[in-house]
This record gives C-alpha cells, structure tokens and sequence, in this order.
C-alpha cells in the first residue's frame, strides 16, 4: 500500500490530532526568511487552509537567508512562489493568495475571515502594529516574529508573551506603541535577547519603511520562523 504523505505526522500526533488540523485556517503575513519558513512548516504538518500575504518581490540580496529566494526567481512575486511551493507540498491545501502591502485597511479586510491563527512575519513597525492590534481586537489567536537581524547564537531564541520579551529593539518599540493603543502583551513573541553589534547596522538610502538594513545569518530566520510554527501547531492541536 503506498504511503501518505502525512504517515510520520500521523504516528507522532495520531489521527484525531492530524483530522484537526486538516480543518483549521491560518493566515501568515510577510514571506521573508521567517514567514516563508513558518508558512513551509504550517503546511507540512497538514494545516489544511492558509492565507499568505505579501507584496515583495525576490531580489539578490534574499538570497543568503530567506527560503524562496534563488537566482533563477530575482523578480518575481514572493508570494507567488511560496503558493506554488505550498501547493507542491499539499495539493489538496485550499490556499488564497495576496499579493499586497499591509497597512491599516488591508489588515482589518484580510482579518474579517475567520482564523484559527495568525503568524505575524512583519519586518517593519507601523504595520506589524497594525495587524497585531486588529487581531486581538477580533479575538484572534496571534503569534508574532521579532527581529532576527544581527542575531547568531540560536540558542538564545525564545517565545514569550510581548511584556516578558527583553533586549529586542523591535520588541521594546512595539511594546511602547501598542500601550498607546492599550495593549500590554498577551500575546507570544519569538524573539532573542542577543545583543546585536552596531557594525552589523548601516543605515539606508532610498528604501521604502526601512530607515536601517541589519546583518543576517542565514539560519536565525528559519529558526524563528519555526519556532511561530511550532506555537501555531501545538496550540492548534490542543483546542477543543
């Protein structure tokens, strides 16, 4: 009898574990090294509807950390090419695609269908707060990635609710906007208090919501963007 592709998840978690998620949904937003990655591992592990966002394309500079960056794609849409790639790993999955930048109007449209998760993958501040703030005023589960720019030491990483997190320069900036808005945590974040050198930060020229490009290994991103899957997948699992 041939095998299914989901065999070795079905032995470790077992069928009812398995059945559960082939039912629920969830949506990732930014499809860099660490949403592309969270997005790959959500699927693998059986999800079986997800919404990914993101309106980037791949260029050269991907190449050294993210997961669909290649030569043979500099150009092309990113989420375009992790639908493909989702698609080829679970066929069957029920996938919508967005190829758009998140702000305010687009986070409140894409958050009005019903989530079981959502994985917060966004590099830039206002509108990682923006999605991160109408999640939790819709009552949805949300896990969020920090920074992994000028980070090396992957046993520093860890998940935390957002008032726990500490030396993360993202996560101290999100803290302080987000109580303007009147939330304080309750929500996990993966983040690493590793200090980050500042000869691993140059500012930049003529780049859209980026004042500054970080250093970068090429394994920090995949790493937090396994750890949001494994908080997506683990809580999932044990709903009721």
């Amino acid at each position: 009898m041939q095998e299914d592709w989901l065999d070795r998840t079905r032995l470790l978690l077992g069928d009812h574990s398995l059945d559960k998620l082939k039912t629920k949904n969830v949506l990732i937003v930014g499809l860099g090294g660490v949403g592309a990655s969270a997005a790959e591992m959500i699927c693998r592990a059986g999800v079986g509807k997800m919404t990914i966002v993101d309106s980037d394309i791949v260029n050269t500079t991907n190449i050294n950390r993210q997961l669909l960056a290649l030569h043979s794609n500099i150009g092309e849409q990113k989420a375009e090419i992790m639908g493909r790639r989702l698609k080829d790993i679970n066929p069957e999955i029920q996938l919508t695609i967005i190829n758009e930048f998140v702000e305010e109007g687009l986070s409140t449209d894409v958050l009005s269908t019903d989530f079981d998760y959502v994985v917060d993958a966004i590099d830039t501040l206002s509108p990682k707060i923006y999605l991160i703030y109408y999640a939790l005023q819709m009552n949805l589960n949300i896990v969020s990635s920090m920074g992994a720019g000028g980070k090396i030491n992957p046993s520093l990483v860890q998940l935390a609710d957002l008032k726990q997190s500490f030396n993360c320069n993202l996560a101290r900036n999100l803290r302080k906007r987000l109580r303007k808005l009147g939330v304080n945590g309750g929500f996990p974040v993966v983040f690493s208090p590793e200090d980050v050198s500042p000869d691993a930060v140059i500012n930049t020229l003529n780049e859209q919501n980026k004042k500054t490009n970080v250093g970068t290994i090429s394994y920090m991103p995949s790493l937090f963007g396994i750890y949001c899957a494994s908080k997506v997948i683990q809580d999932l699992i044990k709903e009721e």
